[in-house]
């Protein structure tokens, strides 16, 4: 029982691990670095506060209540112009009454705004347009992650195709060794030749190991943006698997053809447009008067009889009509604020278009640049595999001897590795053009 349930831990294992290999392509890492970037949770804040901010400016058509109260005490109160003794005195028991000093009023008043001069859906739209700005200003922020991933990516790339080469470079080492052990029992070679040949193989050993350790800061640093950093392998005494990732195509040609859908540090340029004008708007509809009804209602002493002193109920009814012309002596100034605030955001556009026309300048030069190496690569890496391939025949004839044939194994190795490193960086110079472009 214990055996089949550790066969069974073992087959899960591998299966897990089997899942956690599975190579990932390069527009998966954009979309899941994207997905694990902690700003990402700001789209939800941004939805919540437009929806709140919405939420708020209805209401504003709701009937709003007021409740007020006070106490006072005042050092005179209205008197009529008669005097109180002579009346009594001409009219027997008539009298007129005094009000007392100390009044006291509770009343509350229910208004309805029947319009606002547009105050209201000013405020609307121009909450719709903020959280529109904020939103494609988090997408720009967030665009700029792809080209961390570029870097990551393609450094993990050309590790591999450096350790590649190396592993080539160590069998081709085997071989010669192999060769002039051979030629030792045969007494055409000595101790110190398969020895030198030993010391290269070693070296090369030496370079894989920091090869694979710079391959291993790759893939974690690129683990950690992405959010899949591979747990340890139970199968591998607890070491962590890199992450195995597919070299993309190779383009015959650079992804040409301007914009394409846009750059997000465009449209965020033009929400904040679009915000400036709402602005605007909002400044022409605080210029307007607004109406409204009203019922108020209340309860103190006097009531709206000023002559009765006692506490009396009352209410009042009524239209009320209210414009604040004090706003027109800035709305000059506000209205120049804006322009100045709309001026400040052409600026940042055409910067931005004259800093990325200069990049994709440089990038296109940089891609034919790597596309010419590539080509002269190519042909070095075929005279060289020729004068490595004569200078091992030459060997075995005694002609040369094996320090001249380590120098001709190393040309062709560094030749190789030239080639293999200028074909990820030109890969990675057409990805960083497609990146400016915002060409997918």
């Amino acid at each position: 029982m214990i055996r089949i349930q550790l066969l069974v831990i073992a087959f899960l294992s591998v299966s897990f691990c089997m899942e956690a290999q599975e190579a990932l392509t390069i527009t998966q890492c954009y979309e899941l670095a994207r997905n694990n970037y902690p700003l990402i949770k700001q789209h939800d804040l941004i939805n919540k506060t437009e929806q709140y901010n919405l939420a708020n400016a209805a209401k504003g058509w709701l009937p709003q209540i007021a409740v007020n109260a006070k106490a006072t005490y005042q050092s005179d109160v209205t008197k009529l112009p008669f005097d109180n003794e002579k009346l009594s005195a001409v009219i027997p028991g008539f009298s007129i009454p005094t009000l007392n000093k100390d009044q006291y009023q509770v009343a509350a008043e229910l208004t309805q705004t029947i319009w606002d001069g547009g105050a209201i859906q000013s405020a609307r739209e121009l909450t719709k347009a903020q959280a529109t700005a904020d939103r494609q200003q988090l997408e720009s922020d967030l665009y700029t992650l792809n080209e961390k991933v570029n870097q990551l990516y393609f450094g993990c790339l050309l590790q591999d195709e450096l350790i590649s080469q190396n592993n080539l470079l160590q069998k081709e080492l085997q071989v010669n060794i192999d060769r002039i052990t051979a030629m030792m029992e045969n007494g055409v070679a000595n101790q110190s030749d398969k020895e030198s040949l030993e010391v290269e193989l070693l070296n090369a050993r030496q370079q894989e190991i920091e090869l694979k350790a710079a391959r291993k800061a790759y893939s974690q640093m690129l683990g950690i943006l992405i959010g899949n950093n591979p747990p340890p392998n139970p199968l591998k005494g607890g070491q962590y698997e890199e992450l195995i990732l597919t070299t993309p195509s190779i383009l015959s040609t650079p992804p040409l053809g301007g914009w394409g859908v846009g750059r997000p540090e465009l449209k965020a340029f033009e929400a904040a447009s679009q915000l400036i004008n709402t602005q605007n708007k909002q400044i022409t509809a605080g210029l307007m008067p607004s109406i409204g009804l009203f019922v108020q209602g209340g309860y103190g002493r006097p009531g709206l009889n000023m002559l009765e002193d006692s506490f009396e109920p009352f209410y009042i009814a009524g239209v009320r009509f209210s414009w604040n012309i004090g706003k027109l002596y800035t709305v000059k100034n506000d209205r120049r604020k804006v322009e100045t605030g709309r001026l400040a955001i052409d600026v940042q556009r055409d910067v931005f278009l004259f800093n990325t026309t200069m990049q994709l300048m440089q990038q296109n030069t940089e891609i034919q640049k790597m596309t010419d190496l590539l080509k002269a690569g190519d042909e070095i890496v075929r005279l060289r595999t020729n004068i490595k391939k004569a200078a091992e025949v030459k060997l075995e004839n005694g002609v040369i001897s094996v320090t001249d044939l380590i120098r001709e194994i190393n040309a062709e190795d560094m030749a190789k590795q030239m080639v293999a490193a200028n074909r990820i960086r030109q890969l990675m110079a057409i990805y960083n053009y497609m990146y400016t472009t915002n060409n997918k």
